[in-house]
């Protein structure tokens, strides 16, 4: 049995998939979750115990990917 919280997101559930990423000091959490309004990406950054996150909706994904992709090739060109 799947909890919602009034913003709703499930509660008490585990996020469909995860990854984490650890560079220096920060670490990244990147969860894909789910809940009424459907299918996002929570991106949790980790400095020292501070958290801030964002939520990128699904459909943003491929727009999203596209533009970190073209500002990865333009940092390996400086």
């Amino acid at each position: 049995m799947s909890y919602q919280n009034p913003g709703g997101e499930r509660m008490g559930s585990d996020p469909i998939a995860s990854e984490k990423v650890a560079i220096e000091r920060k670490i990244f959490f990147l969860d894909l979750k789910e809940n009424q309004r459907g299918r996002f990406l929570k991106i949790t950054e980790d400095v020292g115990g501070r958290r801030d996150t964002i939520m990128l909706p699904a459909p943003a994904f491929k727009d999203f990917l596209e533009a970190l992709q073209r500002l990865v090739e333009f940092e390996a060109k400086l």
